[in-house]
């Protein structure tokens, strides 16, 4: 926590790392779908994010999912869904390729 009594947006992000997308088995900050996250000092937590398709029928659990981890460090959660740019495979972080080929995708 920060001098505010809030997380800080580093922090924001490691919580979201606890969000896994349940048809991949990786966390959406590793596959890319987080572009940001904010706090202000009042603890209003705001994250950018994108789905992998617009069509995700995950969304909602997502989003469920993501104001759960963050609810302890902020005083209210509002997700922004971003289309653009769009994702793709490119956004994945090194450790999120290395979990898609541990079970068997080829990046």
């Amino acid at each position: 926590m920060d001098e505010t009594g809030w997380g800080t947006p580093e922090q924001l992000l490691d919580a979201l790392k606890d969000v896994v997308d349940p048809e991949l088995g990786v966390n959406i900050v590793d596959l890319g779908l987080v572009y940001g996250v904010d706090i202000d000092a009042d603890g209003h937590a705001t994250v950018e994010m994108t789905l992998t398709s617009p069509m995700c029928p995950l969304t909602d659990r997502l989003e469920m999912d993501a104001r759960y981890v963050l609810e302890p460090l902020a005083s209210d959660v509002a997700i922004n869904w971003v289309w653009l740019p769009p994702w793709s495979l490119d956004l994945i972080t090194e450790d999120g390729r290395e979990q898609l080929r541990a079970i068997g995708f080829s990046l």
